[in-house]
């Protein structure tokens, strides 16, 4: 019986986190839309972003270039809860953290060994076909520069 109960428990919150997925808009396949965005000189980019479930948190992928040119790729796993959780495939150190402000908006931030290197909004437009990425990024040099970046769906 004990199992029973932890089998359908577990299925239960499977079942949630599946539904939440499927409702949540930022999930799917993001491509930048370079002609509407506004990306600061030396910025790195990216170019293609990725949300999906994984087990009982959601994944972001991301695909692009850094400051030279060079193509990048970063996997980071964890929840909307405001946590800073690892970023493969970046510098050592880095986290990022993303918190749910509401249905179609999430806080973002990036920091290498603790410190904050970049901070921002991401929102998802009513109709659900555009992301805007709005971000304040301390560069190698310690200068601020504001980004925005927009993403259709694909």
């Amino acid at each position: 019986m004990r199992s029973r109960n932890l089998l359908l428990a577990t299925v239960t919150c499977l079942f949630a986190l599946v539904t939440y997925a499927a409702d949540n808009p930022m999930m799917g396949t993001w491509k930048l839309n370079q002609a509407k965005s506004k990306i600061a000189a030396g910025m790195p980019m990216n170019t293609t972003v990725v949300y999906s479930a994984d087990g009982d948190n959601i994944k972001v992928t991301t695909d692009g270039s850094d400051t030279k040119g060079q193509a990048t790729h970063t996997d980071w796993v964890g929840k909307f809860d405001g946590k800073e959780y690892p970023v493969t495939g970046a510098d050592p150190g880095t986290t990022r953290s993303y918190k749910q402000i509401n249905e179609r908006t999430l806080e973002l931030t990036n920091q290498v060994n603790g410190k904050v290197t970049m901070h921002g909004k991401i929102e998802v437009a009513k109709d659900g076909k555009t992301r805007t990425v709005d971000l304040e990024v301390t560069m190698p040099d310690g200068k601020k520069v504001k980004s925005k970046a927009v993403y259709d769906k694909s």
